[in-house]
């Protein structure tokens, strides 16, 4: 302890307490780091004290009820070193979806952060993409609206270009939803003979084209309109119908066959003519 009865710390670790309540003592720890100076037992009290709330408000109500930092905090630590540095990822990307959208190697290297806190981001992130998922395993999607509810978890806040080919049945009972394409943050080269494999193999009678655009517009570029075009005209060669093109964006989609972009009259008279199934 210092003159001015302030204590030291002089090595990273964690502090353990012990509280006696109504359930016995509890035992907890709370982080504390080399060369911080704390205004003694109290402070560390109340970084506990803090930490427990935003527990209990994540048990009691939900995680809607917590902020951006403090989702982040319950991740990676509720301790005032973790406090900081969510505070500058935060600050330094400019909010949640920018830093996941940033590269893993980027995150990797950021200080305080490293490779299992990023692989915990990373995990978490996944595991929240997969839960809104479509539970069914071949569920029926009959309009653009159902396939954007679908592909959404998918495709958000992912940092590059993907393209996906859904395959249907008569029924418009979704076969198979298959990635055939990589590409950077903003072109995806695409080889029509891998969006047909799928539908060929599966004996689909139609299928629907899907790709994201991570800047989070979804509006079609020249490029995507030539490239189904093309697409389209290949499927009429093959018997397998293009149903639609959908872009997604952040929270939103553009669908080309909304759109008018197949010549149809519009999203019922087309899948309905083609998928047979109705609603």
């Amino acid at each position: 302890m210092s003159e001015d009865g302030r204590v030291r710390v002089v090595e990273v670790g964690t502090v353990r307490r012990l509280e006696v309540g109504r359930e016995g003592v509890v035992e907890g720890e709370v982080e504390v780091e080399r060369g911080e100076e704390s205004a003694g037992e109290g402070s560390v009290r109340t970084q506990g004290r803090d930490m427990e709330e935003v527990r209990e408000r994540l048990f009691k109500v939900g995680a809607l009820a917590l902020t951006d930092p403090e989702l982040l905090g319950v991740l990676l630590g509720m301790g005032p070193r973790a406090q900081r540095l969510v505070e500058e990822l935060l600050g330094k990307s400019g909010g949640l979806k920018p830093l996941l959208l940033k590269d893993p190697l980027e995150l990797i290297a950021q200080p305080g952060l490293g490779p299992a806190r990023t692989a915990q981001m990373l995990a978490a992130l996944e595991l929240g993409r997969r839960a809104q998922r479509v539970t069914e395993r071949r569920p029926r999607l009959r309009n653009p609206r159902e396939i954007h509810g679908y592909l959404s978890p998918l495709l958000s806040a992912l940092r590059r270009e993907v393209f996906h080919v859904l395959c249907f049945n008569p029924r418009n009972v979704l076969l198979a939803d298959v990635r055939v394409a990589e590409g950077t943050m903003n072109s995806c080269p695409v080889d029509p003979r891998e969006v047909f494999a799928p539908a060929l193999t599966l004996r689909a009678t139609a299928i629907v084209l899907a790709h994201n655009h991570p800047s989070g517009d979804p509006e079609p570029s020249k490029q995507d309109l030539a490239l189904t075009l093309q697409l389209a005209q290949a499927g009429q060669l093959l018997g397998i119908k293009v149903l639609d093109h959908l872009i997604e964006g952040d929270g939103k989609y553009v669908s080309l066959m909304e759109r008018g972009f197949f010549g149809g009259e519009g999203e019922q008279g087309l899948w309905t003519a083609v998928g047979g199934g109705g609603s």
